[in-house]
């Protein structure tokens, strides 16, 4: 499964780049606005950390105005991803937009028939939000496992991008349904390198390192 950063935060996502396990990036009006810089230099920057698949949503949400804006924003870079919402417009924009060979996500999916709908339109990533159905006593995983099986059951190309994961069990879930990538905030990511034996372990051996004193090897090293 890819791993996507949920940010438009230049430090986490050079972090994450470092790292050696960032495949791409997510952002939305909200997680730019938060930066506090301009709207194209920061999503230029992050294309050029990243070097690989960003997702730029438009904030239009009728089909003329989405459909300008993701032209523009697929001219800024090779690695924009033009982000349209799961709406009748969005598709439409969707299928304006494959058709001109622009890389698309459709986000805001909760649901399978919506999943169904953008895969017809061409859509290269489809985003069903797991943390938000959740949040309404739904099952999000479900919403990923039946995705990935009606996609294969009919080839479609559409990528399933496990979108609102908020903890290290739901990058899991989503990788044991099948997602093809999970995007996720920098947080947790850095909670998956975690585990409290791995902590124990290491103290023990550095307790145990000193207790040994082992000088002749520590000469043989230098």
């Amino acid at each position: 499964m890819k791993f996507f950063l949920d940010t438009a935060n230049i430090k986490e996502i050079r972090e994450g780049q470092q790292m050696g396990v960032l495949d791409g990036v997510t952002t939305n009006p909200s997680l730019v606005a938060k930066e506090g810089r301009a709207f194209k230099e920061t999503v230029l920057e992050i294309c050029e950390v990243v070097q690989g698949p960003v997702s730029v949503e438009v904030t239009a949400t009728d089909l003329e105005g989405m459909l300008e804006q993701g032209r523009a924003y697929a001219k800024w870079n090779r690695h924009v991803v033009v982000k349209l919402p799961t709406t009748r417009e969005g598709v439409k924009s969707c299928k304006a937009l494959t058709q001109e060979g622009i890389k698309v996500n459709m986000t805001l999916c909760f649901s399978a028939t919506q999943a169904l709908l953008v895969a017809k339109a061409g859509a290269t990533y489809v985003s069903p939000f797991v943390g938000r159905l959740d949040d309404i006593s739904s099952n999000g995983i479900t919403l990923v496992q039946e995705i990935v099986h009606i996609y294969k059951n009919y080839a479609y190309s559409t990528q399933v991008l496990a979108a609102s994961l908020r903890h290290p069990m739901h990058v899991v879930e989503a990788a044991l349904a099948g997602a093809h990538v999970g995007t996720m905030p920098f947080k947790v990511l850095e909670m998956m390198f975690h585990h409290p034996l791995t902590d124990l372990g290491l103290e023990k051996f550095a307790k145990d390192w000193e207790k040994a004193n082992l000088k002749d090897l520590e000469k043989a090293m230098k």
